[in-house]
Protein backbone atom coordinates (compact mmCIF):
# COMPACT_ATOMS: atom_id res chain seq x y z
CA UNK A 1 0.00 0.00 0.00
CA UNK A 2 1.31 3.37 -0.42
CA UNK A 3 2.29 5.60 2.27
CA UNK A 4 1.78 9.00 0.37
CA UNK A 5 -0.59 10.22 2.89
CA UNK A 6 -2.80 13.46 0.98
CA UNK A 7 -5.76 15.74 2.06
CA UNK A 8 -8.35 14.56 0.40
CA UNK A 9 -10.33 17.70 -1.85
CA UNK A 10 -14.12 18.02 -0.08
CA UNK A 11 -15.61 20.38 -2.18
CA UNK A 12 -17.27 20.21 -5.47
CA UNK A 13 -14.91 23.09 -7.44
CA UNK A 14 -12.06 22.16 -5.94
CA UNK A 15 -12.32 18.31 -6.87
CA UNK A 16 -13.73 19.47 -10.36
CA UNK A 17 -11.01 22.52 -10.60
CA UNK A 18 -8.38 19.16 -10.47
CA UNK A 19 -9.89 16.87 -13.00
CA UNK A 20 -9.86 19.46 -15.59
CA UNK A 21 -6.38 20.66 -15.00
CA UNK A 22 -5.74 16.89 -15.77
CA UNK A 23 -7.42 17.02 -19.08
CA UNK A 24 -6.11 20.14 -19.96
CA UNK A 25 -2.29 18.55 -19.11
CA UNK A 26 -3.00 15.48 -20.72
CA UNK A 27 -3.99 17.37 -24.12
CA UNK A 28 -1.51 19.66 -24.04
CA UNK A 29 1.31 16.42 -23.78
CA UNK A 30 -1.17 14.84 -26.75
CA UNK A 31 -0.23 17.97 -28.49
CA UNK A 32 3.65 18.11 -27.82
CA UNK A 33 4.81 14.96 -28.28
CA UNK A 34 2.48 14.82 -31.87
CA UNK A 35 4.16 18.29 -32.72
CA UNK A 36 7.57 16.26 -31.88
CA UNK A 37 6.74 13.33 -34.38
CA UNK A 38 5.83 14.88 -37.00
CA UNK A 39 8.69 17.11 -36.95
CA UNK A 40 10.63 13.84 -36.80
CA UNK A 41 9.25 12.74 -39.57
CA UNK A 42 6.65 10.45 -38.29
CA UNK A 43 2.83 10.28 -38.33
CA UNK A 44 1.49 9.93 -34.70
CA UNK A 45 -1.36 8.14 -33.81
CA UNK A 46 -3.94 9.91 -31.36
CA UNK A 47 -4.75 6.43 -29.43
CA UNK A 48 -0.91 6.41 -29.59
CA UNK A 49 -0.57 9.62 -28.08
CA UNK A 50 -2.62 9.56 -25.65
CA UNK A 51 -1.99 6.55 -24.46
CA UNK A 52 1.45 7.17 -23.74
CA UNK A 53 2.91 6.15 -19.79
CA UNK A 54 2.87 9.60 -18.48
CA UNK A 55 -0.51 10.28 -19.49
CA UNK A 56 -1.70 7.36 -17.91
CA UNK A 57 0.15 8.19 -14.63
CA UNK A 58 -1.31 11.31 -14.53
CA UNK A 59 -5.11 9.70 -14.64
CA UNK A 60 -3.96 7.11 -12.23
CA UNK A 61 -2.30 9.31 -9.54
CA UNK A 62 -5.26 11.95 -9.65
CA UNK A 63 -7.98 9.15 -9.04
CA UNK A 64 -6.13 7.61 -6.09
CA UNK A 65 -5.80 11.55 -4.94
CA UNK A 66 -9.72 12.40 -4.97
CA UNK A 67 -10.75 8.62 -4.10
CA UNK A 68 -14.17 8.08 -3.32
CA UNK A 69 -16.61 8.28 -6.87
CA UNK A 70 -13.46 8.93 -9.06
CA UNK A 71 -11.32 5.67 -8.17
CA UNK A 72 -14.63 3.79 -8.10
CA UNK A 73 -15.58 4.45 -11.43
CA UNK A 74 -12.72 3.35 -12.80
CA UNK A 75 -12.60 0.17 -11.13
CA UNK A 76 -16.18 -0.34 -12.57
CA UNK A 77 -15.33 0.57 -16.03
CA UNK A 78 -12.38 -1.60 -15.54
CA UNK A 79 -14.69 -4.65 -14.90
CA UNK A 80 -17.94 -3.42 -16.93
CA UNK A 81 -16.71 -2.06 -20.23
CA UNK A 82 -12.96 -3.70 -19.58
CA UNK A 83 -13.20 -5.54 -23.37
CA UNK A 84 -13.99 -2.17 -24.75
CA UNK A 85 -11.04 -0.55 -23.15
CA UNK A 86 -7.36 -0.33 -24.55
CA UNK A 87 -5.72 -2.68 -22.68
CA UNK A 88 -3.12 -0.06 -20.90
CA UNK A 89 -6.14 2.07 -19.66
CA UNK A 90 -7.91 -1.48 -18.23
CA UNK A 91 -4.69 -2.02 -16.45
CA UNK A 92 -4.61 0.97 -15.02
CA UNK A 93 -8.00 1.07 -13.65
CA UNK A 94 -7.73 -2.37 -12.29
CA UNK A 95 -4.73 -1.01 -10.06
CA UNK A 96 -7.05 1.81 -8.67
CA UNK A 97 -8.51 -0.82 -6.55
CA UNK A 98 -5.35 -0.76 -4.36
CA UNK A 99 -3.68 2.54 -5.16
CA UNK A 100 -5.51 5.08 -2.85
CA UNK A 101 -3.56 7.84 -0.86
CA UNK A 102 -4.48 7.37 2.61
CA UNK A 103 -5.77 10.77 5.12
CA UNK A 104 -3.86 13.01 6.57
CA UNK A 105 -3.40 12.20 10.60
CA UNK A 106 -5.43 15.70 11.35
CA UNK A 107 -7.94 14.40 9.01
CA UNK A 108 -8.52 11.41 10.54
CA UNK A 109 -8.80 12.79 13.75
CA UNK A 110 -11.12 15.04 12.99
CA UNK A 111 -13.78 12.29 11.55
CA UNK A 112 -13.09 10.19 14.58
CA UNK A 113 -14.40 12.71 16.75
CA UNK A 114 -17.05 13.71 14.35
CA UNK A 115 -18.28 9.88 14.44
CA UNK A 116 -17.70 8.95 17.70
CA UNK A 117 -17.40 11.90 20.20
CA UNK A 118 -14.50 14.72 21.46
CA UNK A 119 -13.79 11.82 23.94
CA UNK A 120 -13.50 8.98 21.23
CA UNK A 121 -10.17 7.42 22.55
CA UNK A 122 -12.28 6.13 25.46
CA UNK A 123 -13.57 3.71 23.19
CA UNK A 124 -9.86 2.01 22.31
CA UNK A 125 -7.31 1.10 24.76
CA UNK A 126 -5.00 1.64 21.79
CA UNK A 127 -5.56 2.90 17.97
CA UNK A 128 -2.91 3.13 15.13
CA UNK A 129 -2.99 6.14 13.07
CA UNK A 130 -0.93 3.97 10.04
CA UNK A 131 -3.95 2.40 8.05
CA UNK A 132 -3.66 -1.70 7.51
CA UNK A 133 -5.40 -0.74 4.09
CA UNK A 134 -6.66 2.38 1.84
CA UNK A 135 -9.40 1.63 -0.31
CA UNK A 136 -12.02 3.70 -2.03
CA UNK A 137 -14.07 4.78 -0.01
CA UNK A 138 -12.42 4.51 3.30
CA UNK A 139 -9.34 3.10 5.14
CA UNK A 140 -8.67 0.29 8.16
CA UNK A 141 -7.08 0.77 10.68
CA UNK A 142 -5.67 -1.63 13.67
CA UNK A 143 -7.23 -0.85 17.07
CA UNK A 144 -7.77 -3.08 20.41
CA UNK A 145 -10.70 -2.94 22.74
CA UNK A 146 -10.83 -2.10 26.55
CA UNK A 147 -10.83 -6.54 27.02
CA UNK A 148 -7.53 -6.52 24.80
CA UNK A 149 -9.12 -8.23 21.85
CA UNK A 150 -7.86 -6.52 18.36
CA UNK A 151 -10.18 -4.44 16.38
CA UNK A 152 -10.44 -3.53 12.87
CA UNK A 153 -11.82 0.22 12.27
CA UNK A 154 -13.31 0.83 8.92
CA UNK A 155 -13.16 5.00 8.35
CA UNK A 156 -14.71 7.20 5.69
CA UNK A 157 -12.82 9.61 3.32
CA UNK A 158 -14.59 12.90 4.40
CA UNK A 159 -16.31 14.50 1.98
CA UNK A 160 -16.93 10.81 0.01
CA UNK A 161 -20.68 10.43 0.56
CA UNK A 162 -21.51 14.66 -0.76
CA UNK A 163 -19.16 14.38 -3.61
CA UNK A 164 -20.80 11.11 -5.40
CA UNK A 165 -22.75 12.14 -8.16
CA UNK A 166 -20.58 15.23 -8.89
CA UNK A 167 -17.66 13.41 -8.67
CA UNK A 168 -18.82 10.61 -11.34
CA UNK A 169 -20.03 12.85 -13.96
CA UNK A 170 -16.40 14.56 -13.58
CA UNK A 171 -14.92 11.24 -13.95
CA UNK A 172 -16.87 10.39 -17.04
CA UNK A 173 -16.13 14.14 -18.26
CA UNK A 174 -12.20 13.44 -17.81
CA UNK A 175 -11.89 9.92 -19.61
CA UNK A 176 -13.99 11.84 -22.66
CA UNK A 177 -11.96 14.83 -22.89
CA UNK A 178 -8.72 12.49 -22.29
CA UNK A 179 -9.65 10.44 -25.41
CA UNK A 180 -9.12 7.18 -23.02
CA UNK A 181 -12.55 6.33 -23.85
CA UNK A 182 -13.38 4.50 -27.50
CA UNK A 183 -15.97 6.64 -29.31
CA UNK A 184 -19.25 5.68 -29.15
CA UNK A 185 -18.97 3.69 -25.75
CA UNK A 186 -22.29 3.79 -24.30
CA UNK A 187 -21.27 4.16 -20.60
CA UNK A 188 -24.06 6.14 -18.96
CA UNK A 189 -25.99 2.62 -17.46
CA UNK A 190 -22.43 2.13 -15.93
CA UNK A 191 -22.36 5.36 -14.79
CA UNK A 192 -25.88 5.45 -13.27
CA UNK A 193 -24.81 2.21 -11.28
CA UNK A 194 -21.60 3.78 -9.83
CA UNK A 195 -23.79 6.34 -7.91
CA UNK A 196 -26.38 4.24 -6.81
CA UNK A 197 -24.16 1.67 -5.55
CA UNK A 198 -21.58 4.61 -4.00
CA UNK A 199 -24.51 5.79 -2.48
CA UNK A 200 -24.90 2.02 -0.90
CA UNK A 201 -21.57 1.52 0.40
CA UNK A 202 -20.89 4.99 1.46
CA UNK A 203 -23.48 4.08 4.52
CA UNK A 204 -21.25 2.13 6.78
CA UNK A 205 -24.92 1.03 8.45
CA UNK A 206 -26.02 -0.52 5.77
CA UNK A 207 -22.81 -2.23 5.19
CA UNK A 208 -22.98 -3.28 9.14
CA UNK A 209 -26.79 -4.97 7.97
CA UNK A 210 -25.68 -7.18 5.59
CA UNK A 211 -22.67 -8.03 7.68
CA UNK A 212 -24.99 -9.58 10.46
CA UNK A 213 -27.23 -11.06 7.88
CA UNK A 214 -24.25 -13.06 6.56
CA UNK A 215 -23.01 -14.16 10.00
CA UNK A 216 -26.88 -15.11 10.12
CA UNK A 217 -26.65 -16.76 6.95
CA UNK A 218 -22.91 -19.56 7.28
CA UNK A 219 -23.83 -19.70 11.38
CA UNK A 220 -24.20 -23.00 10.78
CA UNK A 221 -21.02 -23.35 8.04
CA UNK A 222 -17.67 -23.96 9.66
CA UNK A 223 -15.65 -23.00 6.33
CA UNK A 224 -15.92 -19.35 6.88
CA UNK A 225 -15.20 -17.02 9.08
CA UNK A 226 -16.90 -13.38 9.46
CA UNK A 227 -15.65 -10.65 12.00
CA UNK A 228 -17.57 -9.92 14.73
CA UNK A 229 -19.59 -6.30 14.26
CA UNK A 230 -18.94 -3.56 17.38
CA UNK A 231 -22.68 -2.04 16.44
CA UNK A 232 -22.13 0.31 19.64
CA UNK A 233 -18.98 1.68 17.58
CA UNK A 234 -20.75 1.96 14.29
CA UNK A 235 -22.01 4.98 12.45
CA UNK A 236 -22.84 5.67 8.67
CA UNK A 237 -19.30 6.55 8.22
CA UNK A 238 -16.99 4.61 10.79
CA UNK A 239 -17.43 0.43 11.07
CA UNK A 240 -15.82 -1.63 13.76
CA UNK A 241 -15.48 -5.28 13.62
CA UNK A 242 -13.23 -7.71 15.33
CA UNK A 243 -9.91 -8.47 13.29
CA UNK A 244 -9.49 -11.54 11.75
CA UNK A 245 -6.45 -12.83 11.25
CA UNK A 246 -5.94 -14.68 7.34
CA UNK A 247 -3.34 -14.73 4.42
CA UNK A 248 -4.14 -12.71 1.46
CA UNK A 249 -5.86 -15.28 -0.53
CA UNK A 250 -3.63 -14.84 -3.84
CA UNK A 251 -0.62 -15.95 -1.41
CA UNK A 252 -1.94 -19.02 -1.68
CA UNK A 253 0.26 -19.88 -4.96
CA UNK A 254 2.89 -20.63 -2.60
CA UNK A 255 1.12 -23.72 -0.99
CA UNK A 256 -0.23 -26.89 -1.47
CA UNK A 257 -1.98 -27.74 -5.03
CA UNK A 258 -5.15 -29.71 -2.10
CA UNK A 259 -5.31 -26.19 0.16
CA UNK A 260 -5.86 -24.31 -3.10
CA UNK A 261 -8.30 -26.77 -4.81
CA UNK A 262 -9.98 -26.84 -1.17
CA UNK A 263 -10.04 -22.71 -1.17
CA UNK A 264 -11.66 -22.26 -4.74
CA UNK A 265 -14.05 -24.85 -4.04
CA UNK A 266 -15.53 -23.04 -0.92
CA UNK A 267 -15.31 -19.89 -2.91
CA UNK A 268 -17.72 -21.23 -5.59
CA UNK A 269 -20.07 -23.02 -3.10
CA UNK A 270 -20.51 -19.59 -1.03
CA UNK A 271 -21.47 -18.30 -4.84
CA UNK A 272 -23.97 -21.33 -5.40
CA UNK A 273 -25.23 -20.59 -1.97
CA UNK A 274 -25.60 -16.71 -2.64
CA UNK A 275 -27.41 -17.17 -5.77
CA UNK A 276 -29.43 -19.88 -5.14
CA UNK A 277 -30.65 -20.15 -1.30
CA UNK A 278 -29.47 -16.72 -0.06
CA UNK A 279 -30.20 -15.00 -2.98
CA UNK A 280 -28.04 -11.92 -1.65
CA UNK A 281 -25.11 -11.72 -3.52
CA UNK A 282 -21.84 -10.11 -2.51
CA UNK A 283 -20.84 -8.78 -6.05
CA UNK A 284 -17.03 -7.16 -5.75
CA UNK A 285 -14.99 -9.47 -6.90
CA UNK A 286 -11.63 -8.37 -5.47
CA UNK A 287 -9.17 -10.47 -4.20
CA UNK A 288 -8.43 -8.03 -1.23
CA UNK A 289 -11.92 -8.98 0.03
CA UNK A 290 -10.46 -12.50 0.88
CA UNK A 291 -8.16 -13.47 3.49
CA UNK A 292 -7.57 -17.69 4.26
CA UNK A 293 -6.62 -19.38 7.22
CA UNK A 294 -4.30 -22.08 6.19
CA UNK A 295 -4.27 -23.77 9.69
CA UNK A 296 -8.07 -24.36 9.77
CA UNK A 297 -8.68 -24.17 6.24
CA UNK A 298 -11.31 -21.55 6.57
CA UNK A 299 -12.10 -18.89 4.26
CA UNK A 300 -12.09 -15.14 5.96
CA UNK A 301 -15.21 -12.55 4.14
CA UNK A 302 -14.22 -9.33 4.79
CA UNK A 303 -16.17 -6.16 2.90
CA UNK A 304 -19.91 -6.84 2.61
CA UNK A 305 -20.16 -2.75 0.95
CA UNK A 306 -21.34 -4.44 -2.83
CA UNK A 307 -23.65 -6.87 -1.28
CA UNK A 308 -27.44 -6.93 -3.65
CA UNK A 309 -30.58 -8.61 -3.36
CA UNK A 310 -31.81 -10.93 -6.13
CA UNK A 311 -35.09 -11.43 -6.67
CA UNK A 312 -36.67 -15.06 -7.15
CA UNK A 313 -37.41 -14.78 -10.64
CA UNK A 314 -33.45 -13.96 -11.01
CA UNK A 315 -32.08 -16.64 -9.53
CA UNK A 316 -34.93 -19.49 -11.14
CA UNK A 317 -33.34 -18.07 -14.20
CA UNK A 318 -30.23 -18.95 -13.44
CA UNK A 319 -31.12 -22.01 -12.46
CA UNK A 320 -32.72 -22.96 -15.80
CA UNK A 321 -29.52 -21.22 -18.02
CA UNK A 322 -26.95 -23.24 -16.16
CA UNK A 323 -29.69 -26.51 -16.44
CA UNK A 324 -30.16 -25.38 -20.18
CA UNK A 325 -26.77 -24.58 -21.07
CA UNK A 326 -25.34 -28.01 -19.86
CA UNK A 327 -28.14 -29.94 -21.98
CA UNK A 328 -26.86 -27.24 -24.98
CA UNK A 329 -30.54 -26.69 -24.92
CA UNK A 330 -30.21 -22.95 -26.93
CA UNK A 331 -34.37 -22.85 -26.79
CA UNK A 332 -34.08 -23.14 -22.94
CA UNK A 333 -31.15 -20.75 -22.66
CA UNK A 334 -32.76 -18.03 -24.83
CA UNK A 335 -35.86 -18.51 -22.58
CA UNK A 336 -34.11 -18.13 -19.20
CA UNK A 337 -32.02 -15.22 -20.34
CA UNK A 338 -35.08 -13.33 -20.92
CA UNK A 339 -36.49 -14.23 -17.78
CA UNK A 340 -33.07 -12.80 -16.03
CA UNK A 341 -33.80 -9.52 -18.28
CA UNK A 342 -31.60 -10.29 -21.56
CA UNK A 343 -32.77 -9.16 -25.11
CA UNK A 344 -35.20 -6.33 -23.78
CA UNK A 345 -34.08 -4.36 -26.71
CA UNK A 346 -33.85 -5.00 -30.07
CA UNK A 347 -31.69 -7.21 -31.22
CA UNK A 348 -30.59 -8.97 -34.46
CA UNK A 349 -30.32 -12.95 -34.65
CA UNK A 350 -26.74 -13.15 -35.01
CA UNK A 351 -26.02 -10.71 -32.52
CA UNK A 352 -28.45 -13.26 -30.06
CA UNK A 353 -26.63 -16.16 -31.22
CA UNK A 354 -23.20 -14.63 -30.13
CA UNK A 355 -24.83 -14.11 -27.06
CA UNK A 356 -25.74 -17.48 -26.32
CA UNK A 357 -22.27 -18.58 -27.70
CA UNK A 358 -20.64 -16.61 -24.98
CA UNK A 359 -22.74 -18.09 -22.38
CA UNK A 360 -21.84 -21.62 -23.28
CA UNK A 361 -18.34 -20.46 -23.12
CA UNK A 362 -18.76 -19.26 -19.30
CA UNK A 363 -20.59 -22.42 -18.36
CA UNK A 364 -17.69 -24.67 -19.60
CA UNK A 365 -16.24 -25.34 -15.91
CA UNK A 366 -20.04 -27.27 -15.05
CA UNK A 367 -20.47 -29.27 -18.75
CA UNK A 368 -18.51 -31.96 -17.18
CA UNK A 369 -18.63 -33.87 -13.55
CA UNK A 370 -14.88 -33.55 -13.26
CA UNK A 371 -12.51 -31.44 -11.57
CA UNK A 372 -11.89 -28.37 -14.36
CA UNK A 373 -8.23 -27.43 -14.36
CA UNK A 374 -8.83 -23.46 -14.43
CA UNK A 375 -4.92 -23.34 -14.65
CA UNK A 376 -4.87 -25.04 -17.76
CA UNK A 377 -7.00 -23.41 -19.63
CA UNK A 378 -7.32 -20.19 -21.84
CA UNK A 379 -10.83 -19.91 -20.77
CA UNK A 380 -10.34 -16.18 -19.56
CA UNK A 381 -8.54 -15.17 -22.93
CA UNK A 382 -11.31 -16.98 -25.15
CA UNK A 383 -14.34 -15.17 -22.84
CA UNK A 384 -12.32 -12.02 -23.24
CA UNK A 385 -12.23 -12.42 -27.26
CA UNK A 386 -16.10 -13.29 -27.27
CA UNK A 387 -16.86 -10.13 -25.42
CA UNK A 388 -15.07 -7.69 -27.37
CA UNK A 389 -16.72 -9.67 -30.06
CA UNK A 390 -20.22 -8.60 -29.08
CA UNK A 391 -18.55 -5.06 -27.90
CA UNK A 392 -16.96 -4.06 -30.96
CA UNK A 393 -18.04 -5.70 -33.94
CA UNK A 394 -21.81 -6.10 -32.82
CA UNK A 395 -22.58 -2.83 -30.43
CA UNK A 396 -23.78 -5.27 -28.04
CA UNK A 397 -22.22 -4.21 -24.89
CA UNK A 398 -24.74 -2.19 -23.01
CA UNK A 399 -27.65 -4.29 -23.37
CA UNK A 400 -26.77 -6.91 -20.50
CA UNK A 401 -29.11 -6.06 -17.22
CA UNK A 402 -27.13 -4.73 -14.41
CA UNK A 403 -28.08 -7.27 -12.44
CA UNK A 404 -26.44 -9.64 -14.15
CA UNK A 405 -23.63 -7.46 -14.28
CA UNK A 406 -22.98 -7.23 -11.48
CA UNK A 407 -23.16 -11.09 -10.69
CA UNK A 408 -21.04 -12.01 -13.65
CA UNK A 409 -18.42 -9.43 -12.60
CA UNK A 410 -18.47 -12.21 -9.42
CA UNK A 411 -18.25 -15.06 -11.35
CA UNK A 412 -15.77 -13.42 -13.95
CA UNK A 413 -13.78 -12.75 -10.73
CA UNK A 414 -13.80 -16.03 -9.08
CA UNK A 415 -12.61 -17.47 -12.73
CA UNK A 416 -9.65 -15.54 -12.41
CA UNK A 417 -8.54 -16.32 -8.81
CA UNK A 418 -9.19 -19.93 -9.86
CA UNK A 419 -6.28 -19.34 -12.81
CA UNK A 420 -3.91 -17.87 -10.49
CA UNK A 421 -4.37 -20.17 -7.98
CA UNK A 422 -3.90 -22.79 -10.84
CA UNK A 423 -6.99 -24.53 -8.98
CA UNK A 424 -8.72 -27.77 -10.13
CA UNK A 425 -12.33 -28.06 -9.19
CA UNK A 426 -15.69 -30.00 -9.47
CA UNK A 427 -17.84 -26.77 -10.01
CA UNK A 428 -20.72 -29.34 -11.43
CA UNK A 429 -20.58 -30.91 -8.09
CA UNK A 430 -21.66 -28.27 -6.31
CA UNK A 431 -23.97 -27.07 -8.76
CA UNK A 432 -25.96 -30.45 -8.90
CA UNK A 433 -28.12 -30.04 -5.57
CA UNK A 434 -29.45 -26.75 -6.89
CA UNK A 435 -30.08 -27.65 -10.13
CA UNK A 436 -32.29 -30.26 -9.19
CA UNK A 437 -33.94 -28.48 -6.28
Amino acid sequence: MTNKSAKLPSQPLARLGGLAALAGRVAGSVLFNGAKQLVQGQSPKAKDLLLTPANLQRVSDKLAQLRGAAMKVGQLLSMDAGDMLPAELTELLARLRSNANPMLPKELALVLRSELGEQWQQHFSQFTFAPLAAASIGQVHLAHHDDGSKLAVKVQYPGVAQSIDSDVDNVAMLLKLSGLLPEGLDYQSVLNEAKLQLHQEADYLKEAAYLQRYRQLLADDGNYVLPELYPQLCTSKLMTMSFVEGVPIESLQQHSQLLRDQAMTQLFALLFREIFEFKLVQTDPNFANYLYQPQTSQLVLLDFGACRDYPEVISRGYRQLLSSAIANDLVGMEESMRQIGFFSQDILPEQKQAVLALVQLISEPVQSDIPYAFGQTDLAQRVRQAGTALSLRQNYWHTPPIAAVFLHRKMAGLYLLAARLKANVNVRQLLNPYLSA
